[in-house]
């Protein structure tokens, strides 16, 4: 007993591809360079706040770890503007 038929619109495709991604800052070098520089410097400013408690012998409290935690994501965040991944990555097939 064969199953039930699908029918298909013929201008679906069986495939679709997604659109392609805008690269960030629409490809400006100086824009990324600007951007990605300024937290990665935003990042260090922020940690050797931190760091400069942890140096006079202050107790790590939670405060302190957060503010490592948070300049180590605006460092990351910086590379990653720096890098621009963005459509960069091939598909293995």
């Amino acid at each position: 007993m064969p199953g039930p038929s699908v029918e298909r619109d013929a201008s679906i495709p069986a495939l679709a591809q997604p659109a392609p991604r805008k690269p960030l800052f629409n490809g400006c070098w100086g824009c990324r360079v600007t951007c990605g520089a300024g937290l990665l410097c935003a990042g260090g400013y922020v940690f050797m706040a931190a760091r400069s408690v942890l140096k006079k012998g202050g107790p790590a409290s939670v405060g302190t770890v957060a503010q490592i935690f948070f300049s180590a994501c605006l460092a990351s965040w910086g590379i990653v503007i720096l890098a621009d991944p963005v459509g960069k990555s091939q598909r293995k097939t």
